[in-house]
């Protein structure tokens, strides 16, 4: 176990994934990068599970990307290699909804997965930032993208011009993270979060989480267009009638994720 890049464990409808380079606070390689994208699919597509959560350790979410690796690399090297596009976008094709919970370091390439992800919950000791102005670099995995749809353009300027880096209490109040709860509870309430969220009907989840995500990436317009006919399909569902009607009959819903 000791020598596996990722951790898997299936509690309930949740699934977990656990980052696992401690020696290096899980600095972000292509072996890691290639099976966490590997975990995140197979879980997506598990009928039987509803969450996935991605956790790191209790001192390092992950420190960044594996900087020793890089070195060397020339433009060619990461142009052929399709570097980042190839294996650290994967988490955009998982469908259902993926939860960080974050304690200590989430910089650079550890900052950018937790952006990646729907919801980010913080450790009191989680620390984010950008860092890669320092190396003559930019983050390149979607850092410079998702960051000021976050926090505002004016924040996120602040932090990748001049490294500045943000407590789980400052991110909070700029809209970074979702919630804050002690390190020793992290990964307690954050497993909660994903089994209640996994409760629900999965068909719905992943259209709510389309929908919220084409916010982001179109005019208003065409969003609550997308939005309305996501809306309008719930009522071919079987989950939506037994809703409405588990709401009249004052019980609880028994959803069969169809």
């Amino acid at each position: 176990m000791q020598d596996e890049v990722i951790l898997i464990e299936r509690n309930g409808r949740v699934g977990l994934v656990t980052l696992n380079r401690p020696k290096v606070m899980n600095a972000l390689n292509d072996e890691l990068m290639d099976r966490l994208g590997a975990a995140l699919l197979d879980l997506d597509a598990d009928d039987a599970i509803g969450a996935i959560v991605i956790a790191g350790s209790a001192k390092a979410f992950a420190a960044g990307a594996d900087i020793a690796a890089m070195a060397d690399w020339g433009y060619s090297d990461v142009y052929n290699s399709n570097f980042i596009t190839r294996n650290w976008e994967t988490i955009r094709r998982v469908r259902k909804p993926v939860i960080a919970a974050v304690a200590g370091l989430a910089l650079g390439g550890g900052c950018e997965l937790a952006l990646a992800c729907d919801i980010i919950v913080a450790g009191r000791s989680a620390k984010f930032g950008l860092p890669e102005i320092k190396l003559g670099l930019l983050p390149g995995a979607g850092g410079t993208q998702r960051l000021p749809r976050a926090i505002g353009k004016a924040k996120a300027m602040d932090m990748c011009l001049s490294a500045r880096t943000l407590d789980a209490d400052e991110a909070d109040r700029y809209g970074l993270v979702a919630r804050v709860v002690d390190d020793e509870r992290l990964r307690e309430e954050t497993m909660r979060l994903a089994s209640t969220i996994a409760s629900f009907s999965a068909p719905a989840l992943m259209a709510l989480k389309e929908c919220v995500n084409r916010a982001f990436e179109q005019p208003l317009s065409e969003g609550t267009l997308f939005e309305r006919r996501e809306l309008h399909a719930r009522f071919a569902a079987a989950d939506a009638r037994e809703g409405m009607k588990a709401f009249l009959d004052k019980r609880k819903p028994v959803f069969v994720h169809r």
